[in-house]
């Protein structure tokens, strides 16, 4: 089973550094009302917060009206089975419930708190978490060792009245629910008849055994095995969650229990199963084996005793990752909305059946992106949705919801679901899922990536995130004292890094015959060219890049923008018909803004201006929204005029002529493109709704504005992207980070920066 994890490798130095870098940890609290004035204070507390504390005296319910409890998970654990390291405490817990906390707002906008809770006492705990169902919508209980994660949650759902959920346990049933649901629909088995062996028998286990069981399988077709072999009726020192599942039966081992066995549920140890007895099992064997890091028995190796198998297992390098990320979000969304009781069992069962019905369905364009562009079909390799599959944030809390309306939990009842699917979908913003999508897709198809200044700390830490998260090879541009640096950065082998120096490169003579017969007849000597190609790190690289020894090239740290542009055009030319221009992303939770051009072009004319709103449009489709491009002026239509306003006007006209397939409208000044309200004074308004493009009438603006918001604003900040020339380049700001110039790299290699 995984949590949202991926098989990607990173040093220690750099997992410490991700942690630590600028606020350290992975969350904070924003204020969500304005907090300016002694107005804005006056209302959030003294004498303003006496009104909603009365309203609340006098109905209980309304502290969901007025404060943040129903949209406010608490992710609680005491560190007695941190992920796969054991019993290390409740402090050493702490990155992984603040880890939790970051996927629970990012997959579903359900924010949470972390809490630890020193204490190995299960009463002790149970009566510190009762303590706190005023403040918290529910309770996603984490890495509690067995048997106090069922005491501890079985004593909380009796004792509270808020959902309660042990994501071990529970987030694994439900995604292995899921999965066999498919699995026995593509084998033509029907649920009732399977006969399923469970090896392993904590937690995680006992959940997985106990759901399958309510949706329809047998007791007596379950055999569960834990480290002494077969849990059977009449064993010896077994507990009473074992004995729940205690089987009537002659077998005493696993490989007893294996014989003719339809399904194997391992959440035990790696090398568990054996491929002797996957050929044991009945036709079309359908293995989960779940066990972290490692499974019991790899998809190669299961296949290669039985190829007729379905498998699946707890990593993202296979087909069929059971990941808990796909369920917990998405459950308490849907339990808060209807500010449901408990988390029931026909809820677990409501998710686990929309989960496997989305798996059938057509995967969306955006998801194939991940997968090259080649869809995934339900089949044997795709019985799971993948974790960044858009659609999960509309299905599965509305179909929780509903089971919680159905089975009579839910407090707060949806009138119209439509409108509540709807609701979901507008919570998130899909650059993330886009960006979660590119980085899956450098990932399958690996890119040769040109980072020409290596001698800088932070172009190489970049270079190693790169490399060590399988997004391709960084081909590095630097002198002699490289892999030194890396050394110095904990890199224990960096002549494994490609290392191109000018000095002693057997490409110089290539490059620099290349770059003369570009360059002679624009004032060159050949000299001139050498030493170009010599000392000029970002014409060797753009050369590396021009001549097909790599796809793309990220640089731009020591240098500006406009100089380094300068010099990449002397190597790489604009495509076809295209100005090359610059996109500046702003991300919010829910929105993102494309601000263009903010890098390249000083007063751009209107079919610049023209060029620049359909290729900008066709970036915000790459990342998943439906353009709505404003072009902005200090002018709304004509108020007030002035001698700046006919290339706007005319840039209009040109894309009439066109007839493009997105909503434009123009001249207009930023408040009103931004703003549904103030549009409303114009009803002959062609834009549907704030713009997402913002087309800025000349560089001044455009790079004033994208600064001061990269400085001052709320959101994060993508780019400059550099969009137009006929190879991938990249330049990033000089105060780029690690993090972004990566971010760069990924959006340029999976074609979305193009």
């Amino acid at each position: 089973m995984s949590d949202g994890s991926s098989n990607v490798q990173f040093s220690e130095r750099e997992a410490l550094l991700f942690h630590s870098a600028g606020r350290p940890g992975k969350i904070q609290i924003v204020a969500t009302k304005p907090m300016a004035t002694q107005r804005d204070l006056s209302l959030a507390y003294s004498p303003g917060v006496a009104v909603p504390v009365r309203a609340i005296a006098a109905d209980p319910d309304t502290a969901y009206d007025y404060t943040a409890k129903g949209n406010l998970v608490a992710v609680i654990s005491n560190g007695t089975a941190i992920l796969g390291l054991g019993d290390l405490g409740a402090l050493a817990s702490k990155p992984v419930m603040e880890g939790k906390a970051v996927l629970f707002k990012r997959f579903a906008d359900v924010d949470s708190i972390d809490i630890e809770l020193n204490t190995k006492d299960a009463q002790r705990f149970i009566e510190a978490v009762e303590l706190m169902e005023p403040t918290f919508g529910g309770i996603n209980l984490e890495d509690i060792a067995a048997p106090d994660c069922f005491i501890i949650e079985q004593a909380l759902r009796e004792k509270m009245n808020i959902p309660i959920m042990h994501d071990d346990q529970h987030g694994t049933a439900i995604i292995t629910a899921a999965g066999l649901i498919n699995a026995c629909h593509l084998t033509g088995r029907d649920m009732k008849d399977i006969k399923v062996v469970v090896n392993g028998a904590g937690a995680a286990a006992i959940a997985c055994t106990a759901l399958i069981k309510s949706m329809g399988v047998r007791h007596d077709n379950v055999i569960m095995c834990d480290r002494k072999g077969v849990i059977w009726q009449g064993r010896e020192g077994v507990d009473q969650w074992k004995s729940a599942h205690a089987a009537v039966t002659d077998h005493r081992t696993l490989n007893d229990a294996m014989e003719g066995a339809d399904v194997f549920l391992g959440l035990s140890a790696a090398g568990a199963l054996k491929p002797e007895m996957v050929r044991r099992m009945a036709d079309q064997p359908i293995i989960f084996a779940m066990a972290n890091p490692d499974p019991e028995i790899t998809p190669p190796e299961a296949m290669a005793a039985r190829p007729d198998a379905i498998v699946a297992t707890g990593r993202s390098d296979y087909p069929n990752q059971v990941n808990n990320v796909l369920g917990f979000p998405f459950i308490f969304r849907g339990a808060l909305d209807v500010r449901a009781t408990a988390i029931n069992e026909e809820m677990k069962i409501a998710a686990a059946e929309a989960l496997a019905g989305l798996a059938r369905e057509q995967v969306p364009e955006e998801v194939a992106l991940a997968y090259g562009g080649r869809a995934p079909r339900f089949g044997r390799d795709y019985i799971i949705p993948a974790p960044f599959d858009p659609r999960l944030m509309e299905v599965v809390p509305a179909a929780v919801a509903k089971a919680a309306m159905d089975s009579g939990v839910a407090r707060k009842p949806i009138l119209d679901m439509a409108a509540y699917r709807d609701s979901l979908r507008a919570r998130l913003n899909p650059t993330t899922a886009t960006l979660t999508l590119a980085y899956e897709a450098a990932r399958a198809h690996p890119k040769r990536v040109v980072f020409a200044e290596a001698e800088e700390e932070v172009v190489l830490r970049a270079a190693i995130q790169f490399r060590d998260g399988g997004y391709g090879t960084p081909v590095l541009v630097g002198r002699d004292e490289v892999p030194d640096k890396l050394r110095a950065l904990g890199v224990g082998d960096p002549d494994s890094f490609e290392l191109h120096n000018s000095r002693n490169s057997p490409l110089v003579g290539r490059m620099v015959d290349f770059l003369y017969e570009r360059l002679q007849r624009r004032g060159y000597l050949r000299r001139d060219i050498e030493l170009l190609v010599n000392q000029d790190r970002n014409i060797f690289g753009a050369l590396l890049v021009a001549l097909g020894e790599a796809d793309v090239m990220i640089t731009g740290v020591t240098r500006t923008y406009s100089q380094t542009l300068r010099q990449i055009r002397r190597v790489i030319d604009p495509a076809a018909g295209v100005t090359p221009f610059g996109i500046h992303v702003l991300v919010g939770q829910s929105h993102t803004v494309f601000m263009a051009d903010t890098t390249v072009n000083e007063r751009p004319t209107a079919l610049q201006l023209a060029d620049i709103a359909e290729r900008t449009a066709a970036v915000a489709r790459k990342m998943g929204h439906e353009p709505r491009v404003a072009f902005l002026s200090y002018s709304t239509f004509g108020n007030p005029s002035g001698n700046w306003l006919d290339s706007i006007r005319e840039a209009v006209a040109i894309l009439d002529a066109r007839g493009v397939s997105f909503e434009y409208e123009g001249e207009m000044a930023p408040d009103v493109a931004l703003n549904e309200k103030l549009q409303k004074n114009y009803p002959f308004m062609r834009l549907s709704g704030p713009a997402n493009v913002l087309v800025m009438p000349g560089l001044q603006s455009a790079n004033l504005s994208a600064k001061l918001l990269r400085e001052l604003g709320g959101d994060s900040v993508i780019g400059p992207m550099l969009v137009g020339l006929e190879k991938p380049v990249q330049i990033a700001t000089m105060s780029a980070t690690a993090s972004e110039l990566v971010t760069l790299a990924v959006l340029a290699a999976a074609g979305v920066a193009s």
